[in-house]
């Protein structure tokens, strides 16, 4: 994974996927984020960082992440929209097209 820091100071919309491996709900995002990757290409960045990576957790801990799977949108190193919890595709389109 690339420096956090400069994937979250980026000038395009990030969506960070806070997760563990061990997670039902976020297993089930792995298909939905595999489908906004294909749908959106190279015009957001999609980041998943696993919170039981001891260097991952100081990042959840900034962000104040307390459940997950937890997704966050960024640009340019702000957050625009948080949630916890899985959600299907068309939500996370509908919300990242509202965005762009």
């Amino acid at each position: 994974m690339q420096n956090p820091k400069e994937i979250f100071s980026s000038d395009r919309l990030v969506l960070v996927d806070f997760f563990a491996e061990w997670c039902g709900p976020c297993k089930m995002m792995a298909p939905v984020l595999k489908e906004l990757k294909e749908h959106y290409g190279d015009s957001i960045h999609i980041v998943k960082i696993d919170i039981d990576k001891t260097p991952n957790l100081n990042i959840a801990e900034h962000h104040k992440v307390q459940s997950i799977p937890t997704l966050i949108l960024m640009k340019n190193n702000e957050v625009l929209w948080r949630n916890s919890g899985a959600m299907d595709a068309d939500s996370l389109k509908k919300l990242i097209d509202s965005y762009i």
